[in-house]
């Protein structure tokens, strides 16, 4: 699958505004970006530990993924994503492999960035998420 590096960890939220204050009044980190990525109905902020970034999420409607997982399970870690050579590739080996995909074939996810998820029910509960640059 040829995995480099932990690429983010994203992490849930109600309000992205008042977990960004947190990030930074708390732990001293800097948000170095806000997007918005309409087709999955969240808006983005990106803090740089290291060389692994953690990503916010908040839901931008009730019925949008961030959304959905929040009203089952609150606010919280929501995915570990690996950076990987080429993402299509990479969910073509886990399906090989035997794994649940929830994306088939790549699609643009923030900062650019070719995602594909595998199911959790595949990765022993951790929702997964593969990243290339394209």
């Amino acid at each position: 699958m040829n995995i480099s590096h932990i690429e983010h960890l994203g992490i849930a939220v109600d309000n992205l505004e008042e977990s960004i204050k947190y990030y930074e009044g708390v732990l001293g980190l800097k948000c170095y970006a806000i997007e918005e990525v309409a087709d999955q109905k969240v808006k983005t902020a990106f803090f740089m530990v290291g060389s692994t970034k953690i990503e916010l999420l908040e839901s931008t409607a009730p019925d949008g993924p961030i959304g959905k997982f929040i009203e089952k399970k609150g606010p919280g870690i929501h995915h570990l994503a690996f950076a990987v050579k080429d993402t299509d590739e990479a969910l073509k080996t886990a399906e090989e492999r035997g794994v649940q995909l929830i994306d088939k074939v790549s699609r643009k996810g923030a900062e650019g960035l070719q995602i594909g998820f595998l199911h959790p029910k595949s990765t022993h509960g951790v929702l997964t998420e593969l990243c290339s640059k394209k």
